[in-house]
Order: structure tokens, then sequence, then C-alpha cells
């Protein structure tokens, strides 16, 4: 395959040639007012960390802000507050996909799978996911994921799908875990394999053919992906507001002419995750920190 026809798959057949950056965030707004899938919930607020708790408030806000640009939204945990999330979500109107978060403690452990488990049968969760990067991280034992994600499937209604949400090799390295789920929750970021935002959507869709391949024949949602707009690059992965907006952009409309339901990451910039990620961390939010649209 030419060079030339590659570069040409991966924009999406989308000609950047010319465009300014004016003419990017134009762009950018006709495609989010026109709707995504799904967005990736960003609750915390600046000076906000995963352990603060959440206020009912605040989520209203951000959720406000999100709900006219789509249908669904993907929650993270179960506890701090974040258990109002799928209530308040599906007030407006939206669709749920709640997860449990897991990690190394125990007790933390059982709460929130006990809160999902009550928050799917009050009718809040559409979809739920049990554990997020918890064999990437190595919180736990396969064994120990798979009790938990066997736990909650034999405690919630059978019309909801129950998956466990990891980076898409997950999948076909760890056979079990893609045997126990009902639905595969794939995390796709060609930006942290080092791949160059011109063969970004080329690459993520090798990332979610592999996991659909791995599946054999179970749905694949795209859990997380997206692009930084500041900081260090990786590799030939550069973070920059055009590349960000080049990303957002090619994601969605893959996602619409193939039916791909992708959740976005992330809604609003998070300060915090800098301490995980480095720089990039603060920057992978379509609306700042403090609110506003970033591309417009």
């Amino acid at each position: 395959m030419s060079i030339r026809i590659e570069k040409k798959l991966a924009l999406a057949n989308i000609d950047y040639a010319n465009k300014s950056i004016d003419d990017l965030r134009a762009l950018f707004r006709k495609v989010l007012e026109s709707g995504i899938h799904g967005f990736c919930s960003s609750p915390y607020e600046e000076g906000q960390e995963p352990g603060d708790q959440l206020s009912e408030e605040q989520i209203r806000r951000r959720l406000e802000i999100i709900k006219p640009y789509t249908k669904w939204i993907r929650s993270f945990s179960c506890t701090e507050g974040n258990e109002m999330i799928p209530k308040i979500a599906q007030e407006y109107g939206m669709k749920t996909l709640v997860g449990a978060w897991l990690g190394d403690d125990p007790e933390i452990n059982a709460n929130e799978v006990e809160n999902l488990i009550h928050l799917a049968n009050e009718g809040y969760v559409d979809v739920a996911a049990v554990g997020n990067e918890v064999m990437y991280r190595g919180d736990l034992t396969e064994e120990e994921l798979l009790e938990h994600l066997n736990y909650v499937k034999k405690q919630i209604p059978k019309n909801i799908p129950v998956g466990y949400v990891d980076a898409y090799y997950e999948f076909y390295e760890r056979p079990a875990i893609t045997e126990a789920c009902d639905i595969i929750l794939a995390n796709c970021y060609p930006f942290w394999e080092g791949c160059d935002q011109d063969y970004s959507l080329l690459y993520m869709k090798d990332m979610y053919n592999r996991a659909l391949q791995a599946g054999n024949g179970k749905k694949v949602i795209i859990t997380e992906t997206g692009w930084p707009s500041e900081g260090t690059n990786l590799e030939g992965a550069f973070p920059s507001e055009e590349n960000a907006i080049k990303y957002f952009i090619n994601t969605q409309k893959w996602s619409k002419e193939e039916e791909i339901e992708i959740f976005y990451f992330s809604s609003f910039d998070e300060s915090w995750k800098v301490g995980s990620e480095g720089d990039v961390g603060a920057y992978w939010g379509i609306w700042d920190k403090n609110e506003s649209l970033k591309y417009k």
C-alpha cells in the first residue's frame, strides 16, 4: 500500500490541506454540534482528585454542559459521589455506561461492586463495567477480577451487558477475561503508542479490529480514545490544538460512518492527571478546566 493511500485512509477522506486553525475550529464545532455517541465523565474540578467527595451541584453543572452533544455518558466509579452520575444522566435523558473502580484495596472494591449492583437493579445502568485497566496496572490477579465480574453478572438483570474495560490488546492476551465478558470494552489510544496523528485513525481501526477478533463475535465498544491539546510529545505523537481537533473529527466521522460506539476521552481537562500521565494528562478535554469549550 502506498504512503498516499495510507494517509487518505488515516484521515478518513477529509482533506485538511490549506485549512487554517480557524477553519479547523469551525469544522470541530460543526461535528460536535451534530452530536457524538458518548463522553467519558470528568467530574473533578480544579484542586480535586479521586478520593475527594463530589457534590451533586458540580455533577449537574457538568452534565448540563455535555448533554446537548451526546447520547451516552461513561462514569468510572460508584463511590465518593460518582454514584450520582448515572442517576442525574438518566434524568437528563442520557444512557449510561457505569463503572465500578477496582484497585488493590478489597474494602473499596467491595463498596464499588455493591454500589454498581444497586444502581443496576434500580434501573440506572445501561452497560456495566467491572474494573478499568486493572490488568494493565496489576492491581488484581486475573482470578480476582473474574470473581468480581462473575459476581456482578449474577446479581443484576440479565438484559444489562457486563464487561471489563482495558487496553484493546488485553482481550487477546487474556482469553478467560474475554470469555467472561458479555461485551468487549476496549480503550484505544494511538497517542500512547507514539503514533503520528496523520496515521492515528488507521491505527485505531487496527486496535478496534484486534479487539473484535479477540471477542469472537461479541460487540466491541471503544470506551476511551482521545488526543491531548498540550504537553510533551511521545515519539511521533505530538499534542497540539490542531492535532486534537483533527483526531476528534476523524474519530467522529468514522464512528458515524461505520456505527462504531465510541466514548471520547475526555469531556473536561483535569489537572490531577499530570501525576500519572505527565504534563499531557491535564489536556485531554473538549472543555477546559474552567468549563469553557477549548476549540472555538
